[in-house]
């Protein structure tokens, strides 16, 4: 079952947006409508190659006006999305069309815009500077389920800066805070970046793209400056490690899909752009990134092509690298990067939201309509009592981090849905849920959040995958922050098989009596003399007997057995003891 089908589609609750970039004009139907508003299903998607910002410049660097040409391939793209409007009927008070820094500079601006207002009969709002880059970073908020640091949208004309504060449902307090002045812009998108580098290199002045590099940084800064970042990110940030930057914008997506494709995971098995994080020494292997994409740009063979990179993006590398070197200067330390899909569109539609859906964790809202039973609360519980209480004797696990309520809350949603297939199959399409699956067109989720429940339903399925996905699930195991995470990961698994068996269509809202109920601890007794180990108490109501269910009692003592540990017998992984018992309990 996918996503898509299980969409409300009231044609009320439809929202199309046209956003006029400077490189391209995006078309989309988005559906708003609860309970997945959060997630902001897109429903149809296109994209115009109209480039505004390079038709208003000729071979010789002049600015001219748009072209009569381009307003009139402009004016038939607009006309074809507007039947696709009426294929989906939607009301016309819900169409918005916005245009950027493109549109605001060109010397005919107002011209243009009347010329769609009169053969379309729509409104172009155009953005101011600030409000552009309030919106772009309003897009990154509504791209992950937290975001705490600064800001960067990449146009073709221009780029934004700014930082923002954003806190998530039960795991924050839900708030937004964003800088006062909205966002700072600078004239520097990858397109316009570009347009000055290749002037330099026309007329070998290599002092004027030194000092195009030193009023770059400048300007950099004093944005930062102007932004006022509050003492408590700044706090933050130095506890940290350093600050991360949130990116966004085409030019940015193309710097992420080139380190994708050189990722030390090859190939890199998260197709999807938003979500992905690298740490700053990855981002700032420039030359490298350069190389590759060079190296796509060769016309002798599609070796070297790279998976979402076109030509046009390619050809950009350059100024998104100089960019980024002077970012390096400029800004202060950075931590970590982290990509976002969300731009114009998603900043214009998350705006529109209340704070109470703003700040729903994207995971629990995209699966909570997949839920068997009425109350998944009580599977989190008992997903939770199966993860002892307390530290445990190795520092680098640390499984608490990974196993929050969201995620647990999104796997409960997830146990049932694979059990329509055959059993030669649902490990193998949990697997692949959250990429290719029933969650792959998700907005806003983390790519670490991808893997982790990906992992855990192919664990819940008993991880047994045919030939042709054994690699895909090596890849993503070694995408996990450390071996602990992935010992868990089975442990986990093979306790909710164990709750499946139990509870076989899920848990209803009139159970009060609960058939089960699981407690671990750690005891020394169950371990060695090096390894403390796990007891897992499961308790069973009087008049259900546990020989039942000693398949999935010996499942679960499998994972701890020491040559099934993550790196083998010294590797990760705890002695785990099932002790079941019989007896009446309350929920």
């Amino acid at each position: 079952m996918s996503l898509l089908a299980t969409l409300p589609t009231d044609p009320l609750h439809l929202f199309a947006l046209v956003d006029m970039g400077s490189n391209g004009i995006r078309f989309s139907i988005t559906t708003l409508q609860p309970p997945t508003a959060r997630i902001m299903p897109t429903l149809y998607q296109h994209r115009a190659a109209i480039s505004l910002y390079d038709a208003q410049y000729t071979e010789e660097g002049s600015k001219v006006p748009i072209p009569e040409s381009t307003i009139t391939a402009v004016v038939l793209a607009f006309k074809s999305f507007k039947r696709t409007c009426a294929d989906f009927k939607l009301p016309p008070g819900n169409i918005t069309v916005l245009a950027t820094e493109a549109t605001r500079s060109a010397f005919n601006s107002e011209a243009f815009m009347w010329r769609i207002k009169d053969e379309l009969g729509w409104e172009v709002k155009l953005l101011p500077k600030e409000e552009e880059g309030r919106i772009g970073a309003m897009g990154v908020a509504s791209s992950l389920p937290e975001v705490k640091g600064l800001v960067m949208d990449l146009g073709g004309g221009s780029t934004q800066l700014s930082w923002i504060v954003k806190g998530g449902g039960k795991n924050g307090d839900g708030r937004m805070i964003m800088s006062k002045a909205g966002a700072v812009s600078l004239p520097y998108g990858a397109a316009a970046i570009l347009r000055r580098i290749k002037e330099a290199e026309k007329t070998g002045d290599k002092q004027s793209l030194k000092e195009f590099e030193s009023e770059v940084k400048k300007q950099i800064k004093d944005a930062y400056a102007q932004l006022g970042v509050p003492e408590e990110l700044e706090a933050a940030a130095k506890k940290k490690g350093g600050f991360t930057l949130f990116l966004s914008g085409g030019g940015f997506r193309g710097w992420g899909y080139i380190l994708m494709n050189r990722h030390r995971v090859k190939p890199y098995p998260i197709p999807v752009i938003n979500g992905f994080r690298v740490k700053r020494k990855e981002f700032m292997h420039t030359e490298e990134v350069k190389k590759a994409a060079a190296a796509a740009l060769e016309e002798d063979g599609d070796e070297d092509d790279i998976f979402r990179v076109s030509d046009r993006r390619a050809s950009q590398v350059p100024a998104v690298s100089f960019l980024i070197s002077a970012l390096a200067d400029a800004l202060p330390h950075l931590k970590q990067v982290r990509f976002c899909q969300g731009g114009v569109r998603e900043g214009y539609l998350f705006s529109s939201m209340d704070a109470a859906t703003r700040s729903q964790h994207p995971l629990v809202v995209a699966t909570k309509q997949f839920a068997v039973g009425q109350n998944s609360d009580i599977l989190v519980k008992l997903l939770q009592n199966a993860i002892p209480p307390g530290a445990t004797d190795h520092s680098e696990d640390e499984y608490k981090s990974v196993f929050n309520i969201d995620v647990l809350t999104a796997f409960a949603n997830l146990m049932y849905l694979h059990a329509i297939h055959p059993k030669d199959l649902q490990a193998s399409a949990a697997l692949r849920s959250t990429t290719s699956g029933a969650l792959a067109s998700v907005h806003g989720l983390l790519h670490e959040s991808r893997i982790a429940l990906a992992l855990l339903l192919c664990a819940r399925w008993g991880g047994a995958v045919p030939p042709s996905d054994e690699q895909f699930k090596r890849d993503l195991e070694e995408l996990l922050d450390s071996d602990w995470v992935l010992w868990w990961i089975k442990y986990i698994g093979a306790v909710a098989s164990l709750i499946a068996t139990v509870y076989a269509a899920g848990i209803s809202d009139d159970e009060r009596d609960l058939r089960t109920s699981v407690k671990a601890e750690w005891d020394d007794n169950v371990g060695n003399k090096d390894r403390t180990g796990l007891r897992l108490v499961v308790q069973m109501k009087g008049d259900i007997g546990i020989e039942a269910f000693q398949k999935d009692f010996k499942r679960i003592e499998k994972v701890g057995k020491r040559k099934r540990w993550v790196g083998g017998r010294d590797g990760a992984g705890y002695k785990v003891e099932v002790r079941p018992q019989t007896g009446n309990h309350k929920a």
